[in-house]
């Protein structure tokens, strides 16, 4: 019931965006459509081998140690640690993905998945270290990542209680 309604609430923003996109002149279905197309493209080759290699990965991922670590009962303690794990997984999303699609397989947890995923998007070490602190500054990129702190710990809070609020 819920997809139905995730359904119907995403073709009704479609229909109406594309409604508004259709009054306004200079806006064309087709030239838009082509731009999807061509934004798509690299994801049609990318995607199917990173989802094979997150298959492949779910068969190595050590299934005990992910549900005692990351599973849904280990509760804030693995919120807190797929924050720390989100923070320094290294790659863009066809390297991240696969290997959450693999801990997910493995038995972690939707809130502490929801964690990693925040975690990895918003502190990502990686791109700091690499792109923002050298283009913006240490102290901008120290500020930013402390600001940005509490966001993946927050999300992983919210889906436990969630969680919680719907099973009972």
């Amino acid at each position: 019931m819920m997809t139905l309604i995730a359904y119907g609430t995403i073709a009704l923003l479609l229909g109406i965006t594309s409604a508004l996109a259709h009054r306004r002149a200079t806006t064309r279905h087709r030239d838009v459509a082509a731009d999807a197309w061509v934004q798509l493209q690299p994801l049609l080759l990318r995607l199917p081998p990173a989802l094979l290699a997150g298959v492949f990965l779910a068969g190595l991922v050590p299934e005990q140690q992910v549900v005692g670590l990351l599973g849904e009962a280990s509760g804030a303690y693995g919120v807190l640690l797929a924050t720390v794990i989100g923070g320094i997984l290294p790659g863009g999303p066809m390297i991240a993905f696969p290997l959450a699609l693999a801990l997910l397989e493995a038995g972690m947890g939707v809130a502490q998945m929801v964690t990693l995923i925040t975690a990895w998007s918003v502190l990502a070490l990686h791109r700091v270290l690499v792109f923002e602190a050298p283009m913006m500054g240490w102290r901008f990129a120290g500020r930013r990542l402390l600001a940005s702190l509490p966001v993946a710990p927050a999300a992983g809070f919210l889906t436990l209680a969630a969680e919680t609020v719907l099973a009972g």
